[in-house]
């Protein structure tokens, strides 16, 4: 007699280990290309805000996803994420008339997502990019998770 595994305990333990292997992992948020992932970045520290509950900011990273920053008509935000060739940083966009991309210099290393914007009118914006959560690797296993950066901006 012959012993069979049903195929539905085959593609189970398949799914089981391929979601196991992406997720477990951690990123320093710097943007390596060690294998390491994790999801979006959270704020690190306390930051002084300010009791509308924006943090006065003129430079931001990946450490920065998911604040509430403020500015003065007329003050310039930067923002440097640090990605890899595996794992670029889609460019940093926004909507709305609040805001006004300017020169943010030249990215040197690939992957590198930089930008600068001139706060132009009162009002709130968010800005954001994305970048895939796991490097694609050729016959490698990969995710398709994306991790997620963004900012809200409240200019006064």
């Amino acid at each position: 007699m012959r012993r069979t595994i049903p195929h539905t305990t085959v593609a189970l333990a398949a799914l089981t280990l391929v979601l196991a292997g992406c997720g477990s992992q951690a990123d320093s948020g710097k943007g390596g290309d060690s294998g390491t992932v994790s999801s979006s970045p959270s704020p690190t520290g306390t930051p002084s805000t300010s009791p509308t509950g924006c943090t006065p900011a003129s430079t931001l990273d990946v450490h920065d996803s998911g604040r509430t920053v403020c500015l003065a008509v007329g003050e310039t935000l930067r923002i440097n994420l640090d990605g890899t060739a595996k794992r670029p940083w889609k460019p940093v966009s926004g909507s709305g008339s609040v805001l006004e991309a300017t020169n943010a210099g030249i990215v040197l290393l690939p992957g590198d997502a930089n930008a600068a914007f001139k706060a132009v009118e009162n009002g709130r914006t968010r800005l954001e990019s994305t970048r895939p959560l796991c490097a694609a690797q050729t016959g490698r296993v990969s995710c398709l998770g994306i991790q997620e950066w963004w900012v809200a901006v409240v200019v006064k």
